[in-house]
């Protein structure tokens, strides 16, 4: 299935491009989020997008308020490091302003903070990042209410926006480690150590998880007996580098092409796309990948690893809870309370992941194929819900 919608830009003043893909529509409104990395390529972001729609498949539930979405992703060839990045992303942004008012709702992504997005955006004169949903809302006043008093909840010093993802990346990980039948400790090991990857971090190890390695750009950070990721996390910088000065007794550090020699029975790739490819994946010897990141494991990968009997959860399953959380609380299915919004989403991934590894033993087929049959199942709903104009643009 083809893109509804493609955007090629150019910056005038770097020369780098950026990308916007519009994947569908659901009643006139997509979403995805922004990233910047320097790489970053139309057909990456055309991946993204998709992916997006997927997960808006999967966690489309016919008895809830939230409404389900199409899928989008913007993407900008850039060094996020670069002092010049705020810039290029003001640029971006204002050249994507009408698509943004209209059918694009977006947040951060890999390279980008919230705080930048909304800074920008508020520089240039629009309402919200998720101002094309407002039109879906019953209450305006009080969904929008209900997330900025979400987005300003802090649970251990990080923000409650930045930790619902990795929650959803350790429930759907610790579901699977249930159903695998894996007994005794898990060793993890969490390449990327931003928004995602701290956050899976955090709640792997409270649930009793030794976390082994994690890697930033620099390189890895690992303990054989377990990292003090608290402590990490403390002293680690907005894009998720790791301040060395600060490491334990115990810690070590290896080069960053070392991420996949870390013994570990748990691998969760949670920074870049494509860092597993065919060659390496020889390397690893753990029971279960889980996608943080999106797109990080390639396709011939990862059936070389099913063949190795190593599944891989999907970035559209594993990853999903970040995208969801934003539209529950704003459509009113939680509340701004981190309790509610931890317990929904432990909740649903479990279920998910659950119906993915169930509906995969069934059909002897992969966890992502399995995934997809669901999505797609569950996007045909969507369609007859909502009509043949689903995938058109507002009137």
């Amino acid at each position: 299935m083809s893109a509804l919608l493609e955007v090629a830009w150019t910056d005038p003043v770097t020369g780098c491009r950026g990308y916007l893909v519009i994947d569908r529509l659901v009643r006139g409104v997509a979403s995805g989020g922004l990233r910047m990395r320097r790489g970053c390529s139309l057909f990456e972001v055309r991946g993204l997008a998709r992916g997006m729609t997927l997960k808006e498949g999967l966690n489309y539930d016919p008895a809830g308020r939230y409404i389900p979405l199409g899928g989008a992703k913007g993407g900008i060839d850039f060094d996020p490091y670069d002092e010049r990045a705020r810039d290029v992303v003001a640029r971006y942004l204002h050249a994507m302003r009408p698509l943004i008012e209209r059918y694009w709702t977006m947040g951060e992504d890999l390279g980008l903070r919230q705080d930048v997005i909304d800074g920008v955006l508020a520089e240039i004169g629009l309402l919200s990042p998720v101002q094309a949903v407002y039109p879906l809302l019953e209450d305006l006043d009080a969904a929008t209410a209900r997330l900025a008093d979400a987005f300003r909840i802090e649970v251990g010093g990080l923000g409650l926006d930045e930790l619902v993802g990795g929650l959803g990346v350790a429930q759907a990980t610790l579901t699977g480690l249930e159903l695998l039948g894996h007994a005794g400790p898990s060793r993890v090991v969490v390449q990327g150590f931003g928004s995602m990857g701290g956050a899976t971090a955090r709640f792997l190890a409270e649930a009793g998880l030794p976390v082994v390695g994690v890697s930033d750009v620099r390189g890895i950070v690992a303990n054989p007996a377990g990292l003090d990721v608290e402590h990490l996390l403390r002293h680690r910088d907005r894009f998720g580098g790791i301040d060395r000065d600060h490491l334990k007794p115990g810690d070590e550090l290896l080069p960053p092409e070392a991420w996949l020699d870390v013994p570990a029975e748990v691998l969760v790739p949670a920074a870049i796309s494509y860092c597993v490819d065919s060659d390496n994946q020889a390397k690893i010897g753990a029971k279960l990948v889980v996608e943080a990141a999106n797109l990080p494991v390639t396709a011939d990968a990862e059936e070389l690893l099913g063949a190795r009997g190593i599944p891989v959860v999907p970035d559209f399953v594993a990853n999903s809870a970040t995208n969801s959380w934003w539209w529950w609380t704003l459509f009113g299915d939680v509340g701004a309370d981190a309790g509610e919004a931890f317990a929904k989403v432990r909740a649903r991934m479990r279920e998910l992941v659950t119906a993915v590894f169930e509906l995969a033993t069934l059909d002897g087929s992969s966890l992502r194929a399995a995934a997809l049959r669901l999505s797609e199942r569950n996007l045909e709903a969507i369609q007859a819900r909502f009509g043949e104009g689903t995938n058109q643009p507002a009137k």
